[in-house]
């Protein structure tokens, strides 16, 4: 009886030892290694040592909170470099949409269309954005941020070299419209690939400047766009553009490394499948291909659809990119109808606005940062999506107050420079709300951040696209002064109950959203 006893003990202790030298060979090789021990420990209970326990030991991880392969330790230098690259990707996206506003009576005489069809031609073009990102975003989180970042980029490049080349109406608002596809990446993974890159505590100064230098674009695209027109003609708009995007992706080479975890984690689960013949495998790995894709493309819909705290920023952020681009698209009429100035010089007042987002983007960097420091210390390091709701009521005040001040300025014909003052208070107020509800929304749905935001974009794009569309007739009707009235009030309807609403119920909110995978 002792003998046969200690047949089966010897037999027990040689499995365990094989299976603990295959753990500890694959430790060598860079897996995640739990403690030994615990597989010798396992015989003491009857447990098998080559089930559960084994295989976890062949779970992808990263290296510790240090390790260096993980996005949140990459260098400041890198970190920043992405940050300038994306709001430069951004820039292009946004100057595209408004680059060509001055030369639409010429593109209109060229190619024998009528007003409304020429606007379609730059509208056309903010229309895709509602579209682009709710298939590029999901793509993102299955195939990588920097593969899909930079295929759509060669994308948009090819189609607005296009426009340039157009001799038809149809041709011309095709290529405008698949342009606008591919330069939507940037509302897709831009702010995911940031966050990716900068813990909550830090992301401040890092969202300013992926806030203000893409909204650079719609205020200076206009005028570079006079400047071009009046020179070269405008098919050189199209094709300097692509010029320069073309130089941004060339930097995107070399400085845009993948950011999204779990491609990191899964690529070096291959790596070490490759050199070690184990089953390494990550969390994220699990999934049939078909069912992954499927779940990934429907995610921004049924984020939409089932959040209630998504909803709501969506729709404040809906009327504050609606507003914005009503202001882009009348502003410089309004100085040619009112103070009968020329083509050029009324471009030149978008420099105002300018001047708004500079000022909103250095000071809401930086109070974004302190106010997440300050009430996470009250909350005894608790932290909450909710802290970057504060930055939204500044906003919400300083839009109706610029757009009632820019407006009553333009129709009583006051000096220019109170008219621009309205319009920096107004760019002031936009900045800083849109950069607080995007931080939000990444803060929020941290898990699915690129999906989150392309959800949130729908609504605001296609109130961009409707917006400039009906602001001719609005200000036929209205004048200036009442126009802009009527767009303050509603604001004010939409603008000043949001930030409470997120501020006493966001997290009750959020709560009511359904899980979604």
């Amino acid at each position: 009886m002792t003998a046969a006893i200690s047949n089966v003990v010897y037999e027990l202790e040689k499995r365990c030892i094989g299976d603990e030298e295959k753990i500890l060979s694959a430790s060598e090789s860079g897996g995640t290694i739990h403690d030994p021990e615990k597989q010798i420990q396992s015989i003491a209970t009857g447990a098998d040592c080559t089930t559960t326990e084994s295989n976890s030991q062949l779970l992808v991880t990263f290296d510790g909170p240090d390790d260096p392969a993980d996005p949140f330790n990459w260098p400041l230098p890198r970190k920043w470099g992405i940050a300038l690259l994306s709001s430069l990707g951004g820039l292009v996206t946004l100057m595209s949409g408004t680059m060509m506003a001055p030369a639409l009576a010429e593109i209109g005489s060229d190619l024998d269309i009528g007003n409304a069809t020429t606007q379609m031609t730059l509208s056309i073009f903010v229309l895709s954005f509602a579209f682009g990102p709710m298939v590029l975003a999901p793509l993102a989180e299955i195939y990588g941020r920097r593969r899909v970042w930079l295929i759509s980029s060669v994308w948009y490049i090819v189609w607005n070299t296009v426009c340039g080349f157009s001799r038809s109406n149809g041709l011309m608002i095709a290529g405008r419209f698949f342009a606008g596809l591919g330069a939507s990446v940037e509302f897709a993974v831009a702010r995911p690939i940031l966050a990716d890159c900068w813990r909550p505590s830090e992301r401040g100064q890092a969202f300013a400047l992926n806030s203000f230098i893409p909204l650079l674009g719609p205020a200076i695209g206009p005028i570079i766009g006079g400047i071009i027109t009046q020179n070269v003609g405008w098919h050189w708009l199209f094709w300097t553009v692509s010029l320069f995007d073309l130089c941004v992706i060339i930097l995107g080479l070399v400085v845009l490394h993948e950011s999204y975890r779990p491609i990191i984690l899964a690529r070096k689960a291959a790596r070490l499948r490759k050199s070690t013949n184990l089953p390494y495998y990550t969390d994220f790995a699990n999934i049939a291909p078909t069912t992954k894709l499927y779940a990934a493309l429907t995610r921004p819909v049924r984020l939409l659809w089932t959040q209630p705290a998504l909803q709501l920023v969506s729709l404040f952020l809906a009327y504050n990119f609606g507003i914005l681009y009503i202001t882009l698209s009348t502003f410089a009429t309004l100085f040619t109808t009112q103070y009968g100035q020329s083509t050029s010089t009324s471009g030149l007042h978008y420099i105002a606005l300018v001047i708004g987002y500079t000022i909103a983007a250095q000071a809401g960097g930086r109070l974004t940062d302190t106010l997440w420091a300050h009430l996470s210390r009250k909350a005894d390091g608790a932290t909450a999506p909710e802290y970057r709701v504060p930055l939204m009521v500044p906003g919400a005040v300083l839009i109706p107050v610029g757009l009632f001040w820019y407006g009553w300025a333009g129709a009583a014909r006051a000096a220019w420079i109170v008219t621009d003052l309205g319009a920096a208070v107004f760019g002031c107020g936009v900045i800083l709300g849109t950069q607080a509800m995007q931080v939000y929304v990444l803060d929020a749905y941290a898990d699915y951040t690129a999906s989150a935001s392309a959800a949130s974009q729908l609504l605001r794009s296609l109130f961009g696209f409707a917006f400039p569309i009906f602001a001719p007739r609005m200000y036929q009707s209205l004048g200036y002064g009442w126009g802009n009235s009527l767009l303050a009030f509603a604001f004010l309807a939409v603008g000043v109950p949001a930030p409470l609403l997120l501020w006493k119920y966001g997290a009750r909110l959020r709560a009511l959203g359904k899980p979604q995978w």
